[in-house]
């Protein structure tokens, strides 16, 4: 995974069990490969130490910022790529209910099995 975020601290906020996956949402992000995050929501399968997916919440550069404060980006083994750019990216709670949105689909995990633990 090219692009996979450099995560030196970061505070949990969050955890789900989706499925055989386990979710993290991290917050206050301290990240050592250049990018700023707002939130980082990551999708390690059962039995795996790093991650399989992650939905990011980065903030949109000065110039871009007429269509939306942060951009919701996914990175996985196969692709990385922005899906939308919103102001709603930067709310904790309409963040992570689009990420795990996001992540289930593109997991192909089913949405009823989706349990917060903290």
């Amino acid at each position: 995974m090219q692009e996979r975020p450099i995560i030196k601290t970061a505070i949990p906020k969050r955890r789900y069990q989706a499925g055989r996956y386990t979710a993290s949402l991290l917050a206050e992000i301290e990240s050592g490969d250049g990018r700023s995050y707002r939130y980082i929501l990551g999708f390690v399968a059962q039995g795996q130490v790093e991650p399989a997916l992650y939905v990011c919440s980065e903030p949109t550069p000065p110039s871009e910022r007429a269509e939306g404060a942060y951009r919701l980006r996914v990175v996985s083994e196969v692709m990385t790529e922005t899906l939308d750019t919103d102001d709603d990216w930067g709310d904790l709670d309409r963040f992570a209910e689009q990420a795990l949105r996001v992540g289930i689909q593109m997991l192909g995990l089913p949405e009823s099995g989706i349990v917060r633990l903290m």
